[in-house]
């Protein structure tokens, strides 16, 4: 392992984790809502904001997918040193990090009838993030919200699927938003 994979988590552990996770939390109670985040230092290509996000919900029993946009050996090490997260096939996967284009969104489980909490949360990665485009309403947003997001029939679809269906975190540089499953979007 090199030495910069031992770098890069939260300088201020308590502190930073305790802002990140509350960052993490109200973007996803407040979809489309942007955040800015820090205390991440990931390598490339992972941005800051994805960083954030893993160190915050991931750990030894939450597997995650790399997409093949984000799979390489330093960010593998680097979550591995971090988190101790075991590195997955996208259909064992409880977190996946990569770009839109690169992840494999048929393969990530949306849960089951029995077990809906047992589907996947994808962190996508974007070249810009801004409160334009698509347009979001449900639980969370109280009249309305806009989301640049990547497409948007296959989310209307996923909403579709409740409880069941996959939930979404788009990050860039230091910015997070969220997309929960409850979210209609139009």
């Amino acid at each position: 392992m090199q030495g910069q994979v031992l770098e890069g988590g939260f300088a201020d552990l308590p502190v930073d984790a305790s802002y990140a996770f509350r960052a993490v939390m109200t973007a996803m109670a407040r979809p489309g809502d942007i955040a800015s985040v820090g205390g991440a230092q990931p390598p490339g290509p992972m941005s800051v904001a994805a960083g954030v996000v893993l160190l915050t919900l991931c750990d030894p029993e939450t597997p995650i997918h790399l997409a093949a946009s984000h799979d390489t050996p330093q960010v593998r090490d680097w979550i591995t040193f971090h988190t101790g997260a075991p590195l997955v096939a996208a259909g064992g996967a409880m977190f996946a990090l990569g770009s839109w284009q690169a992840l494999p969104l048929p393969d990530f489980s949306i849960g089951t009838a029995q077990y809906p909490d047992r589907s996947a949360t994808l962190i996508v990665e974007t070249a810009q993030l801004s409160n334009t485009g698509a347009t979001l309403c449900g639980p969370g947003i109280k009249d309305q919200a806009l989301l640049s997001l990547p497409e948007i029939r296959l989310f209307q679809t996923n909403a579709t699927l409740f409880p069941l269906g996959l939930d979404f975190f788009f990050t860039c540089g230091d910015r997070l938003a969220a997309l929960p499953r409850t979210t209609r979007v139009g």
